[in-house]
């Protein structure tokens, strides 16, 4: 993934142009840096580097006890926030062997989809905004201003909640919670006829996504792509129905996806992923009792027993795993996350190479990184 220092021109390839997209670049969020060759219009090379965010984050996880951890995993997809919680959640449940009572999988079912709409629309709306759309940009951080307030009410924070935890959440949602979700999905369902008039139905986007980008369903595979990006060249895995966890086994939805595996596939299924989201909520809030538990017997001082445990959930960006090694102790013997952005960002030399240099942009908005769960 980091490649050399530096690209040096083929020799005897006069006309090739070393350029350096990013980090500077504000459409390469921060620390992402492409050294592309390009001749003429055409990108002839791509090479990713990475760069330094929020790194050695497993060492510090392995320096911790186990409550400790949990606020770190919302600092890796930090747009995804409270999702990232739950597979170290999950696999630590299983070592503990704690039940989670049922109204609490349901409350982090609803917000893990709250979620997932917060972080697609902070996608759409800094996508568009690189390719030089500013109205989207400016009514998806309204609309997703929605939901972070739903979640201060209840957790006391925003992006970073640290609300999840071992047996099911640390204290029940507020009083207004389920009136407000409801408030919001109605309102939602109202903002997507614009998305879909202001994006999707745009002439000059399609102009700049349609047949641009193009992954296969082969390639998509052995790269190790997952979510929206896999989904978008016609496979259709998905964590939540592949290895169900939570509330999800309970709930219907469908898993949108494409064939055609271009920037427009890529956008098309995060849009229908918004809409998928909002079915789940509102299954979940039909099921979910007012009152009752909302936290399982967990005992005061977390020290799993001996073995090891992988858990997965299906972020915003795709498949994010943790393994959980425990050698009996407050402190983890090892934790490793596999994270959807790092194995999504091999797929640029695949998506950038013969591409036109303009179109470099759109592609890399189409992946969706966040290098907050990148560089580990």
């Amino acid at each position: 993934m980091r490649g050399p220092t530096t690209v040096e021109p083929v020799p005897g390839r006069t006309d090739e142009l070393i350029i350096n997209m990013g980090p500077q670049h504000p459409a390469t969020h921060g620390v992402l840096k492409v050294v592309i060759g390009v001749e003429g219009e055409r990108i002839t090379r791509a090479v990713p580097h990475i760069g330094f965010l929020h790194r050695n984050h497993e060492k510090i996880e392995e320096a911790r006890t186990y409550p400790q951890i949990i606020t770190y995993t919302d600092r890796m997809d930090y747009v995804s926030g409270l999702q990232n919680e739950l597979p170290f959640i999950l696999a630590v449940e299983d070592l503990l062997g704690v039940e989670v009572p049922p109204r609490a999988k349901l409350i982090r079912t609803i917000f893990f989809e709250l979620f997932r709409i917060a972080s697609h629309l902070v996608w759409l709306g800094t996508g568009m905004l690189d390719l030089g759309a500013i109205t989207p940009f400016l009514y998806t951080f309204r609309d997703r201003e929605m939901i972070l307030e739903i979640t201060e009410k209840t957790a006391g924070a925003r992006m970073l909640p640290n609300y999840f935890t071992f047996g099911g959440v640390r204290r029940d949602v507020h009083p207004d919670f389920f009136k407000d979700v409801a408030h919001f999905l109605d309102f939602f369902e109202t903002r997507l006829p614009d998305y879909y008039a202001l994006v999707l139905d745009s002439p000059v986007f399609q102009a700049r996504a349609v047949g641009v980008g193009v992954l296969s369903r082969e390639r998509a595979i052995a790269r190790g792509a997952s979510g929206p990006v896999i989904r978008a060249s016609g496979v259709a895995y998905d964590v939540r129905k592949a290895e169900p966890y939570d509330a999800y086994p309970e709930l219907e939805f469908e898993v949108p996806t494409r064939p055609e595996g271009d920037v427009f596939a890529r956008f098309w299924v995060r849009f229908k992923e918004m809409e998928e989201s909002v079915k789940i909520i509102r299954q979940a809030l039909e099921k979910t009792p007012k009152t009752g538990p909302y936290k399982g017997k967990v005992p005061p001082r977390v020290k799993p027993k001996p073995g090891a445990r992988y858990r997965a959930v299906e972020i915003s960006r795709g498949h994010l795993g943790t393994y959980v090694v425990s050698d009996g102790s407050e402190r983890p013997l090892r934790v490793k996350h596999r994270s959807p952005s790092f194995a999504n960002l091999q797929l640029i030399p695949d998506l950038f190479v013969g591409a036109r240099f303009a179109d470099a942009i759109a592609i890399l908005s189409s992946l969706d990184p966040v290098f907050g769960e990148v560089d580990r």
